[in-house]
């Protein structure tokens, strides 16, 4: 009888070491399962904000809520690079020279086969050439999957929010706001419940969204993430 109680207490106490041990690393795996996949979550937006900043600067400074278009754009459009060669003197300068005249002198030659002007003007190692680059080849590295934007990391093929409002200034100035984001419950399912509840309702009382997101669709905020 002695022995049985003996086993039964022993096991008692594994059972109350081992919840002791649940309490304390519970919690410390959880953070560090989170931090992981909010690393990732956060990688993702930013390359969503980069792709809609590259979209916005050709399109009439606007954004688009459509991930449709935004991974076509990725996929197909290309970017205006200028190569440059050579400054203007400060003389040149003074004398009235810019850019985009130096330009204009240069391709004039080009056509005509005249360099007389770019002599005079001792244009001879001036140079501004536009090419046209494939979004793919410039903001992002190589490898890197446009269909991928749309889904969130850990989420399970459930893709991100994505929502844009055009509005004008008090002035009448046009503007265009984004928001993209994605909620706790998303990327972060299937980790422990009760931990991801407590984040929520953190957030939920500070008046703050309870996931991650960049952008605001109520105040212009240059699209920072509620992270930085």
């Amino acid at each position: 009888m002695r022995k049985a109680f003996n086993i039964i207490l022993g096991l008692c106490i594994l059972v109350l070491i081992y919840i002791c041990y649940a309490s304390i690393m519970g919690p410390i795996n959880f953070e560090k399962a989170k931090k992981n996949r909010e690393k990732a979550v956060i990688a993702r937006l930013m390359d969503i904000r980069k792709a809609q900043q590259e979209f916005r600067n050709l399109n009439h400074q606007k954004y688009t809520a459509s991930f449709d278009t935004l991974i076509s754009f990725v996929k197909n459009q290309k970017l205006p690079f200028i190569f440059k060669a050579g400054v203007l003197t400060d003389k040149q300068l003074e004398d009235g020279l810019t850019e985009a005249k130096a330009s204009r002198i240069i391709n004039a030659a080009k056509k005509n086969g005249n360099y007389a002007e770019v002599k005079k003007w001792g244009l001879e190692g001036f140079k501004r050439d536009t090419m046209w680059v494939a979004v793919t080849d410039t903001i992002f590295p190589k490898g890197f999957n446009p269909d991928s934007l749309r889904y969130v990391p850990f989420g399970n093929g459930k893709q991100f929010e994505m929502a844009i409002r055009n509005d004008t200034t008090k002035s009448g100035a046009p503007f265009c706001l984004l928001e993209v984001k994605t909620p706790y419950d998303v990327y972060l399912d299937g980790l422990d419940k009760q931990e991801i509840a407590n984040l929520k309702d953190v957030q939920t009382k500070l008046n703050k969204y309870p996931g991650l997101m960049i952008g605001s669709l109520e105040t212009a905020n240059n699209n920072a993430g509620n992270w930085e």
